[in-house]
């Protein structure tokens, strides 16, 4: 099963060492297609749209306005 990950790729050109989970865009349990925008991250001042890695059932693992840090797993996808 995919994991949704915060990308490393998000902290290149930011200084702090962590995230803020701002919210999920979808509820967990609904369908999504890969590619689909289900959360966004806070870094700093920037607001990131995490996408979904591949089409099936979103399984939440983190909630909103929780930490996260860089690669981190904040849902599993389903199919």
């Amino acid at each position: 099963m995919p994991d949704v990950r915060v990308s490393e790729e998000l902290w290149a050109t930011a200084i702090l060492p962590e995230g803020i989970l701002e919210q999920w865009l979808v509820e967990d349990g609904t369908l999504v297609r890969a590619g689909q925008a289900v959360a966004a991250v806070r870094i700093g001042e920037a607001l990131h749209e995490i996408v979904s890695p591949t089409s099936g059932r979103l399984d939440v693992v983190a909630q909103a306005r929780e930490v996260v840090d860089p690669g981190c797993v904040i849902a599993e996808v389903h199919a």
